[in-house]
């Protein structure tokens, strides 16, 4: 149903107003942000795609063993990559974690060493050497490290919480997290989003179809009349009563 009288300059500033949105999320705890990305993604268990490398045929221990030592690979570019912040503490979380977790994470490289034993067992080893190396190459980053630096200092904050043996609680939690901040994002404070309201069609901003008091005229009915039933709502081929 058209509405009895469609002025151009409300409609005009509506959809002005309504395509621009500036990001006013509350700021979390951050160094380098004002308010960061949000980077945050569900659980995993390993063998989800872009959390590392494939593992065919892994076993459960072996993909948890996967996801560990990828947390740590990261962690550990991250020590080297993010020393430009030095309260991030990057390098003393890092070493902080070997100490605290050495028992969980040998014995993840050790699983994932028996993997490579069992799956090529003529070239294992330099299948391990590939391993260990593209592991590595994959949480490089440039355009992204504020956003990658900012998240692995709160996932070594998170590691180094944690007691003996339950290190890989942290790496389920939040590797997909660690991923996604690969993705180069700016400060959340200066994003603007743009939103495309397809529910919420507009009359035909034509200056021809305007007469001098921003009325809708007549011959521009039907096409907005048109508008309205793509868009699913209901028309009835009236005009604004507006003396057009």
């Amino acid at each position: 149903m058209i509405l009895p009288m469609v002025c151009r300059r409300v409609v005009a500033g509506f959809v002005a107003l309504s395509s621009v949105v500036v990001a006013t999320a509350p700021a979390a705890a951050s160094y380098l942000f004002w308010i960061p990305p949000n980077f945050s993604g569900t659980p995993v268990r390993g063998g989800e795609p872009g959390i590392g490398l494939p593992l065919p045929g892994a076993t459960d221990k072996e993909l948890s063993a996967h996801l560990l030592w990828n947390m740590r690979a990261g962690l550990n570019v991250a020590a080297l990559q993010c020393q430009f912040a030095p309260p991030l503490a990057a390098v003393k979380n890092y070493n902080t974690l070997l100490k605290q977790h050495d028992a969980e994470l040998t014995d993840a490289y050790t699983t994932i060493e028996k993997y490579f034993r069992r799956t090529d067992p003529k070239g294992w080893q330099v299948a391990l050497d590939q391993y260990t190396t593209r592991t590595y190459n994959g949480f490089s980053t440039l355009h992204a490290q504020l956003g990658f630096c900012e998240t692995a200092a709160a996932i070594g904050r998170d590691a180094i919480g944690r007691k003996r043996g339950d290190l890989h609680q942290t790496a389920e939690l939040r590797m997909r997290e660690f991923r996604n901040s690969l993705v180069p994002m700016g400060d959340a404070m200066f994003v603007i989003r743009r939103t495309n309201f397809a529910s919420l069609p507009t009359p035909p901003l034509d200056p021809k179809c305007w007469n001098k008091k921003d009325v809708l005229v007549k011959k521009c009915v039907v096409t907005w009349n048109m508008t309205l039933a793509a868009a699913g709502r209901p028309a009835d081929g009236t005009v604004p009563p507006s003396g057009v």
